[in-house]
């Protein structure tokens, strides 16, 4: 445990530092401070929105940025100069350590670049409202560690197979993830749920949302934040086969548990068998 939080302590100064995390951190706390800000703009209102409707507002912000900072900072971490990672695993340290440490290490300097821009955020709406809704907006905040977590975990899997090599190849990779997380595999659901029978295309889009943890992450938030009033077609579905919330919930709930663990497993045992 000393050998992981020292290798998670240095990942985290070094990562601190980045440019990378540095501009994340500015950029993510200017849009969330517009969105807090303009928020009533398209209802023809004025003013800063509360908690709740900030939060609403927020999610598809957090699910376009936050997988895609944590895959490549992660792969671009993972996948460093062949030089110094050589030198970090010819220490005496077991590999696996070596792995959890730098995914902690860039866990703790993402929460910390979140952690700004939804403290700006909450901090202008707490001045300019109230307390209104607060609960809703924390729950975002979970969800984004939650996204930060299972997005990590996928670039140690990506990038572990060849450490300090291929970084090119690895964050093509990490892009065509992220590509498929968010935007294809959901337009792909739905293009076969036109072309399936109604109880066949339900199947599709229930094995759609919680197979992706993109679709977990936004349908457990919807879920949480608003009901059912914002549910698109794989989330009524899902929600239809488990016989209401609760049931939808716990569905969620596992499929977020696997994507926690799964795609580090992956990555322990590729890093086991890579040749350094």
């Amino acid at each position: 445990m000393n050998a992981l939080l020292l290798v998670a302590r240095q990942e985290l100064v070094l990562a601190v530092r980045a440019r990378s995390i540095q501009i994340f951190a500015a950029v993510f706390a200017l849009l969330a401070l517009v969105v807090a800000g303009s928020g009533y703009v398209l209802t023809g209102g004025v003013g800063v929105q509360d908690f709740a409707r900030t939060a609403a507002s927020l999610v598809q912000l957090v699910l376009l940025m936050v997988p895609l900072m944590a895959l490549l900072l992660g792969v671009v971490s993972l996948s460093g100069e062949r030089g110094a990672l050589e030198l970090l695993f010819a220490q005496p340290l077991a590999r696996r350590d070596i792995l959890l440490g730098k995914l902690l290490g860039l866990f703790g300097a993402l929460l910390g670049a979140e952690a700004l821009g939804f403290g700006s955020a909450g901090a202008l709406i707490y001045w300019k409202t109230d307390q209104l809704g607060l609960p809703s907006y924390l729950l975002l905040v979970a969800g984004a560690a939650v996204l930060t977590a299972i997005f990590l975990g996928l670039a140690g899997a990506i990038a572990s197979g060849a450490p300090g090599r291929k970084r090119t190849r690895a964050i093509a990779i990490a892009l065509v993830v992220w590509f498929g997380a968010i935007l294809f595999l959901d337009l792909v659901a739905l293009g076969l749920c036109t072309l399936l029978p109604s109880g066949l295309g339900s199947r599709v889009l229930i094995v759609s949302v919680l197979l992706n943890p993109a679709s977990a992450v936004r349908t457990a938030e919807l879920l949480l934040l608003e009901g059912t009033a914002a549910f698109g077609a794989g989330s009524l579905a899902l929600l239809r086969f488990t016989n209401g919330q609760l049931g939808a919930g716990l569905a969620l709930a596992g499929s977020l548990a696997v994507w926690l663990v799964a795609p580090v497993l992956v990555a322990m045992h590729r890093l086991r068998g890579a040749d350094l």
